[in-house]
């Protein structure tokens, strides 16, 4: 019975108002720019796709844990690079303290 109703009511309904002027053709306008290749940088589809993989909260965990790690590999990689070329400084700053000869040699 609704249904019944619905449909004889839209069948009276009646638009008295005319369209704006150049309707027709600014819909046709922005339906041929959506459809429009854009050009995307790879930027924007990185970031794109990172933001879409990041989505999920699981692989978001995974990624700032990867990141995380990999930042402390890094660090003491770095640190222990320093610590070696210190060591080997002092060492030799040593064997010229005890041999002063030895420099001029």
């Amino acid at each position: 019975m609704k249904s019944e109703n619905l449909d004889r009511t839209l069948r009276e309904w009646e638009i008295h108002e005319s369209l704006p002027p150049r309707f027709q053709e600014r819909v046709w306008q922005r339906i041929a720019r959506e459809e429009a290749p854009t050009s995307v940088s790879p930027w924007t589809l990185f970031s794109n796709w990172l933001s879409q993989f990041l989505a999920r909260p699981s692989l978001a965990v995974s990624y700032l844990v990867l990141l995380l790690f990999t930042g402390l590999v890094a660090g003491y990689w770095q640190a222990h690079v320093e610590q070696t070329h210190t060591l080997e400084q002092l060492g030799s700053r040593y064997v010229r303290m005890m041999d002063p000869y030895q420099a001029h040699h």
